[in-house]
Parts: structure tokens; C-alpha cells; sequence
């Protein structure tokens, strides 16, 4: 048996799966991996059922089905004024993650640094490093901003592309218009291009907007916009997403795309297609997930953890500095084993890990569901 090569020596298993096996195995309720525990809209599971008896079970055109990519493209140049092309600019992906893989592999080279704001989603390191690039982890601020100086201080000649993500996860922060404006510059000083994921989109809180790269024409014409069907519409299994980009990249992402995943499931998108034609479900998002995080912000508040500010996504962070001196991922372990609530701790998100007693809990669960962990962390707690 000759010796097996691999492109990522120092990556093991993800933590979502590791503490979402920790969680099964003791019976934990688990707040750790992002999925929702209830179902998705019965008319989308229905439409799916209509369009594979309608026949739509064949392959579909590569860069996906035309009335999806249409309703997309409305979808995108309503919310954010951004003239998206649906032939030319828009192409179904294999999920959030496919697109983010082929937009860096499209963009960068052997070599190329690849900025990625830390805390950072932990595929994004791994999907740097298989393209043949750098990533270069900057360190969000103390409260989770963006640290720009900490970014222009990391440029170098070298530096070929950024990972935006906002609303951010795993801290729960939204990205700003003087964030955007301040990316703008940066990407059009140093010829940068921008892989801005975006899939927590309709997930903004407060009466606050979500900040497109689509709504900044200087980020537009350079930055590959991913987003996904699975977090918006309850369906993270289906691993439908797209990628919005200017011709000029969308050609190049094409190019991988077609010999890497070909296409995407062809009556969920038919289905897709038909559910958007109502923009009340995604429209109604960002107040179903506040009123989970109003109702688990509140029932955390008698215990010892200090909640961290949550302006989007379905993520609350806290600090547990009052219960423990566990590192994180110790601390993670302890709960889930312990105390019955699996968490994700977020020192597994930096490249240098940085213990500031922190882990993330997923609220997008049923009432019964946070009402129960909330009541074991507040037996479990008690200090």
C-alpha cells in the first residue's frame, strides 16, 4: 500500500462533528451544531414532491435551473440595487461551503495570502490551504468588530483575496455600512478580490439592515457572493446554495464548477424556484429567529453566563468566565458531558487560539427545546 498524501496534514475532525457525537452520546441537548430541530414550510416540501412528479428529475443546466436563477437575481437587485444578470451572474451551488471552495480556487493561486477575519468559520482555513494559498487569520476586536487597522497592517504583495462573513458566525456581529465602505477601499487600494458569505442574510436583528457587498459597487465588480437556501428556509440537508458574482468571475467559478459538483438536485431547485415567488417566508426571518434569541437572552439572564451582544445569525455567544477556568474546548467538553448542553467553543476558530472562556450556543430550536437547555444550564450553573 503506498504511502496516502494529504493537502491537509493538520486538520482533523471538524468540531460540529465531535461535539455533535459528544451530545448524542450522553444525551445532551445540543446547542453546538448550527441546524434547526424543527421542519421546513410544508408547501417548499410539497413543491419538491410537485416537481419530481412533473418530470424535473434530469439533469438540469450546469449553472442551474433558469427560473431559480431568475428569482435570485430579482431577489438580489430588489434588496440591494445590485444589476445581477441571471444567465451571466448567478449560479447554483452544492451549498454554501461548494461555493465558497470554487470562489477561492477560481480567484487565487499557489502562494497567494488569503485575509480571513478570526474568529473564522472553520472551513475556511481548510479551503485556503487546498487551493495552494495562505490564510492569514486577523483577530476581530475584544467586542468582535472588524479590526481594520489589524487588517491594512496584514496586507502584504503577497495578499490576493479577503473571506468577508456577515452576519458573522460564530459571534453573532453584523458588519456595518462604515465596514463595507472601509472594505471597499482596502479591496480597490490593493486590487483585492472579496469572498463575502452571506448566508445568515436574513438573519439581522434591531430593525438593522443587512450590509451586501452587493450594495457597494466597488465590492460588487470584485466579489463572489455565496449564500444558502439551507439556513434561510430551515433545509440545512438539502446543501442548495448559490454564488452571485460579475461576469468575469462568474466565468471563472464556472469553469470549476462544472467539473467539480456539475450541478445541483433538480427538483429542489424547481421547487426553490416556486417557493421564491412568496419573498413573505425569507421577509419574516430575521423577527422568528429575534423572537427565539429575545426568549433565550431572557431565560439565560438567571444564570452566571454574560451574554454577548447577538445582532444576527442564530448564534449566542457567552462568556462563562463566572463559572469556570476550563479552556474552552475543555469547558465544551464538561457541559455537554456534565451539565447536558453541547456547545461549540470558539478557540477552535482562530489559527493561534485565544482562551477567553467563550462558547457559541445555536438557538434555531424549538421553545421546548431552548426552554429545556436553559432550565439545565440554570440547575447545572448555579455558582
Amino acid at each position: 500500500m503506498p504511502a496516502l498524501p494529504t493537502k491537509l496534514p493538520n486538520t482533523g475532525t471538524t468540531i460540529f462533528s465531535v461535539m455533535s457525537a459528544l451530545a448524542a452520546e450522553h444525551g445532551a441537548v445540543n446547542l453546538g451544531q448550527g441546524f434547526p430541530d424543527f421542519g421546513a414550510d410544508p408547501a417548499l416540501l410539497q413543491a419538491v414532491t410537485e416537481a419530481m412528479a412533473a418530470g424535473h428529475n434530469q439533469y438540469p443546466p450546469m449553472t442551474g435551473v433558469p427560473a431559480l436563477r431568475q428569482a435570485i437575481a430579482a431577489k438580489l437587485n430588489g434588496l440591494y440595487g445590485a444589476a445581477y444578470d441571471a444567465d451571466r451572474d448567478i449560479t447554483i451551488t452544492a451549498g454554501g461551503t461548494q461555493g465558497l471552495i470554487t470562489a477561492l480556487h477560481s480567484c487565487v493561486e499557489a502562494d497567494d495570502e488569503v485575509i480571513i477575519i478570526e474568529p473564522a468559520y472553520d472551513s475556511y482555513d481548510p479551503a485556503i490551504r487546498l487551493a495552494g494559498a495562505v490564510p492569514v487569520g486577523v483577530p476581530m476586536t475584544q467586542d468582535y468588530r472588524i479590526d481594520w487597522a489589524a487588517v491594512r497592517a496584514a496586507l502584504t504583495p503577497r495578499t490576493r483575496a479577503l473571506v468577508l462573513n456577515t452576519p458573522h458566525n460564530p459571534s453573532g456581529r453584523v458588519a456595518s455600512a462604515d465596514d463595507l465602505r472601509e472594505l471597499e477601499r482596502i479591496a480597490e487600494q490593493h486590487d483585492l478580490f472579496i469572498i463575502s458569505d452571506e448566508v445568515y442574510e436574513h438573519m439581522v436583528f434591531d430593525g438593522a439592515a443587512h450590509e451586501s457587498v452587493a450594495r457597494y459597487p466597488g465590492l460588487r465588480e470584485r466579489s463572489f457572493l455565496v449564500s444558502s437556501f439551507g439556513k434561510t428556509f430551515h433545509v440545512t440537508g438539502w446543501k442548495v446554495g448559490f454564488v452571485a458574482a460579475p461576469p468575469a468571475l462568474s466565468a471563472a467559478f464556472r469553469r470549476l464548477h462544472q467539473y467539480t459538483v456539475f450541478t445541483v438536485h433538480t427538483p429542489t431547485q424547481h421547487a426553490l424556484a416556486a417557493y421564491l415567488a412568496d419573498p413573505a417566508p425569507w421577509q419574516g426571518l430575521s423577527g422568528f429567529y429575534q423572537a427565539k434569541r429575545d426568549g433565550f437572552r431572557a431565560a439565560l439572564a438567571a444564570t452566571p453566563l454574560k451574554l454577548l451582544p447577538c445582532e444576527g445569525t442564530y448564534f449566542q455567544t457567552v462568556d462563562y468566565s463566572a463559572v469556570s477556568d476550563l479552556p474552552e474546548l475543555e469547558f465544551a467538553k464538561w457541559l455537554t458531558t456534565e451539565i447536558g448542553i453541547a456547545a461549540i467553543p470558539l478557540s477552535v476558530f482562530y489559527q493561534q487560539p485565544q482562551q477567553r472562556r467563550h462558547v457559541r450556543f445555536c438557538f434555531a430550536k424549538r421553545e421546548e427545546t431552548l426552554a429545556e437547555a436553559a432550565k439545565r444550564l440554570r440547575q447545572g450553573l448555579r455558582c
